[in-house]
């Protein structure tokens, strides 16, 4: 019997093959399946590698005041309060850990105690229907591992949790940054947890969350599952509390399993579409044909129809903003009849003699989580 391998035999799948050579000199072909991938579609986290920022383009952000500033794609900062610190892609232009070639900057703006309610923190939402394999909250839940490369100007333990829906559930855990300044690789095992309300609808399955200062009341003992909303571990370091400190990560990585895998990395367009499920922005030329013809009554308000490029989870809210005009148009743009997949646009016409306009347009569709 000899194996070699081989392609497109019976079934079109790449496969090993076994030879049997029968005694008059013809030979038995026998496939042997190639099992899938155990590194394919493991990773929870979008954007893990910071490739992705639709929203600034790799300008840097002063957070204000809110419990949801997007930033990155998929990655969201809470402050509580206004201009404490800004967050940018690839900010302060240092060089990446080895394979990568982006990272999520934070950089402290004062030196801010937080009060014991309030909260300073980097999140990632992940959408239940990308974790019922998780199976947490049941008897079943599986152990989980979350790996990341991280940089920052001070040294000593962070915190960090991950956390249910209702942040009813969490377990904060604390890592070490032995080096000022230098990129350094952690992983952290947590068990599964059998309790609680996780969902695996379209709404938020778990959140990753990367605390960078929170108050007291959001501390808790590290390592452990409680019935809390705690954003990090207790007596661990604050990024906000030291004015122009640094915090960078990259490779962040969630999977099921007690030991950290190679990160896993995916086609540029495949992990632009994944964050476009959430949110997305039309381009905009700089010049040539207009982006948005349509056509109607003259002096009339006119429609046309607009196609996402990736379906939304939900139906999302749509920005439009007037660019320039082309021909006959005016300021007064819009939207209508949104939906998860398209919308109606409108568009005015400012003459008399015409039946159509031309404008240049962006629109802004958020389905964030």
């Amino acid at each position: 019997m000899s194996t070699i391998k081989a392609s497109n035999i019976q079934n079109g799948s790449s496969a090993s093959v076994n030879i049997a050579l029968n005694t008059d000199g013809s030979a038995t072909f026998a496939q042997m399946p190639v099992p899938p991938s155990p590194y394919a579609m493991r990773n929870k986290i979008i954007n893990g590698a910071m490739e992705i920022d639709q929203r600034n383009g790799g300008a840097s952000v002063t957070i204000g005041a809110s419990t949801s500033t997007y930033t990155l794609d998929r990655w969201f900062a809470q402050s509580a309060q206004a201009s404490k610190f800004s967050v940018q892609q690839n900010a302060g232009s240092v060089t990446p850990p080895t394979g990568f070639k982006n990272y999520f900057g934070v950089t402290s703006l004062a030196a801010t105690t937080a009060g014991a309610s309030e909260t300073y923190a980097i999140i990632q939402a992940v959408e239940g229907l990308n974790v019922p394999d998780i199976a947490f909250g049941t008897a079943g839940a599986k152990t989980i591992t979350v790996s990341f490369w991280v940089r920052s100007s001070l040294t000593g333990s962070f915190g960090a949790s991950v956390a249910s829906s209702a942040a009813s559930r969490s377990y904060p855990f604390a890592y070490t940054i032995s080096a000022a300044n230098t990129w350094e690789y952690k992983t952290i095992t947590i068990p599964g947890d059998v309790t609680g309300t996780w969902l695996t609808t379209t709404g938020v399955g778990l959140y990753l969350i990367c605390d960078m200062g929170s108050g007291s009341n959001y501390k808790g003992t590290a390592n452990t599952w409680a019935s809390a909303a705690y954003y990090g571990a207790t007596g661990t370091q604050a990024v906000v509390g030291t004015n122009g400190a640094t915090w960078y990560v990259t490779g962040v990585q969630l999977e099921i399993g007690s030991v950290a895998t190679p990160f896993e990395r995916r086609l540029y367009n495949q992990e632009l579409a994944m964050c476009q499920r959430y949110y997305e922005v039309d381009d905009i030329p700089a010049s040539g044909s207009p982006k948005i013809s349509s056509s109607g009554l003259a002096q009339g308000t006119t429609h046309y129809l607009a196609m996402f490029k990736v379906s939304k989870r939900t139906t999302p809210t749509v920005a439009m903003t007037y660019i320039s005009n082309i021909d006959n148009s005016t300021s007064a743009v819009g939207t209508t009849s949104i939906s998860s997949g398209a919308f109606r646009g409108f568009n005015t016409i400012n003459n008399g003699s015409f039946y159509y306009a031309d404008a240049w347009v962006r629109y802004a569709a958020a389905a964030e989580l």
